[in-house]
């Protein structure tokens, strides 16, 4: 019921809106036809009064004190997602040329066979043949503006040497679902948003490390706690750069990505997994637009990312030999700005601290190393991750398998689901001590060590 009531007040008043558009597109042909319309210039038709009104539309536009302008340039750009036809006006020929009037701008989509605006689009409605007022209306499309620092509508981008205003008017997802069904829904791993929502079951309590990592832990949720205060309040944003920036290293399995993931239970933030070597591309130019798009998303949305293999980008640099040298280092020096740029937390994480440049850790704010559990971390693990509906044979001694096999946290987790699975397969729910060593042979196998 609740979803309902947000929908039909999203509903009602994007009709309003869409109403206003209807009459200010009306307007404009009437202006351009020399037709008396009863007022000079489409300025002069007021948007819909929003006050009390508690839609996510209405509070987005109260929160954002858009203007005229931008109210119209937020309803064209929604337009062809709620009321396609409105725009179809557009689509009529020049009779001498056969095509779409110049002046209209637009164009067609892959599948989408209505008129899409373009920011020429936007002149034409708004400015006319107004000069002075079409470079004032460039603004809106300034990286500066609202609507590009925080990832609510752009400009597509175009081909070298093409007009700028000859690019797409697009609205961000995150927008779109919030003025359609009232809330904002968690982006899908795609080309276009290469991250995926890292998630647990576990809570704070069962994270088991060393009391030196735990502090620098402690650290990095105070300040996703407080970091607005800290920048706003106390007037650090004149001092700090945004964001936090933080290192993991450790070998695998000690619990770099499980701890990421509960920063964010704790903190009530959304995480996303980056995986830089998968996203690293061959073709040049393509990795930047990869983290562009990522970043844009990513923008005000208080997430927090997490970039796994980070040595995929960030690796030790040798000397500039060919092309493929400086495009890595390009590709390393815009991820670097963005994430310097960035307000929320990142964290970056390795297994080899070695491999990381040191130019680049000096620009973190922590690096905090993940070893291999001690032999009591060990024996915590150990009792902590067997279920309560299994039995233990009485020839195990955990505290003698902590002491004498130093295995990963996330090591003991594999062995502990392959006893687990043993005991299954025999329809019992005894471990055994034979069940036991061999997932720690198993294990070690994989490191290439042996028992």
């Amino acid at each position: 019921m609740v979803e309902k009531t947000k929908i039909a007040a999203n509903a009602a008043d994007i009709d309003r809106e869409i109403a206003w558009f209807r009459e200010i597109l009306k307007t404009r042909s009437m202006l351009n036809a020399g037709k008396e319309t009863g007022v000079k210039s489409v300025y002069e038709i007021s948007p819909p009064n929003l006050n009390g009104s508690k839609s996510a539309f209405a509070v987005f536009v109260k929160n954002h004190q858009l203007d005229f302008e931008e109210r119209f340039l937020l309803a064209l750009a929604l337009v062809p997602h709620v009321k396609p036809e409105l725009l179809d006006m557009f689509l009529v020929k020049n009779e001498l040329t056969q095509q779409i009037y110049t002046e209209f701008g637009g164009k067609h989509g892959k599948n989408h066979s209505g008129f899409i605006p373009t920011g020429e689009t936007a002149m034409f409605i708004l400015a006319g043949n107004n000069l002075e007022q079409r470079f004032s209306l460039q603004r809106c499309f300034d990286g500066f503006h609202k609507f590009s620092r925080e990832n609510i509508l752009s400009l597509e981008e175009i081909d070298k040497n093409e007009p700028v205003l000859s690019g797409a008017i697009s609205i961000s997802q995150e927008v779109l679902d919030l003025f359609t069904i009232g809330e904002a829904r968690k982006p899908n791993f795609s080309p276009d948003f290469p991250a995926k929502l890292l998630s647990t079951k576990m809570e704070w309590e069962d994270l088991i490390l060393n009391n030196h990592v735990m502090i620098q832990l402690n650290e990095i949720e105070t300040w996703v706690t407080h970091h607005h205060k800290l920048m706003k309040e106390w007037g650090m944003e004149k001092i700090l750069k945004p964001g936090y920036k933080s290192l993991f290293y450790g070998p695998p399995g000690t619990g770099k990505t499980t701890t990421a993931a509960l920063l964010g239970r704790k903190t009530n933030r959304d995480v996303y997994r980056i995986d830089l070597s998968q996203m690293v591309s061959k073709y040049i130019g393509e990795t930047e637009k990869n983290l562009a798009k990522l970043f844009d998303r990513a923008e005000n949305k208080e997430w927090i990312l997490f970039f796994d293999e980070a040595d995929a980008l960030f690796g030790k640099r040798t000397n500039t030999r060919d092309s493929h040298d400086r495009f890595a280092n390009q590709q390393v020096s815009y991820l670097l700005q963005r994430i310097e740029d960035f307000d929320g937390l990142v964290i970056l994480a390795t297994n080899l601290k070695g491999n990381i440049d040191d130019a680049f850790l000096r620009r973190f704010q922590s690096t905090i190393q993940f070893p291999v559990p001690s032999p009591d971390e060990r024996l915590k693990i150990w009792k902590n991750g067997f279920s309560e509906s299994v039995e233990l044979e009485k020839s195990i001694d955990l505290n003698e398998i902590a002491a004498k096999y130093e295995v990963s946290g996330g090591a003991i987790i594999n062995i502990i689901q392959h006893c687990s699975l043993r005991a299954l397969g025999r329809n019992s729910n005894l471990i055994t001590q034979n069940d036991l060593i061999e997932g720690i042979r198993r294990e070690y196998h994989k490191n290439r060590r042996t028992l």
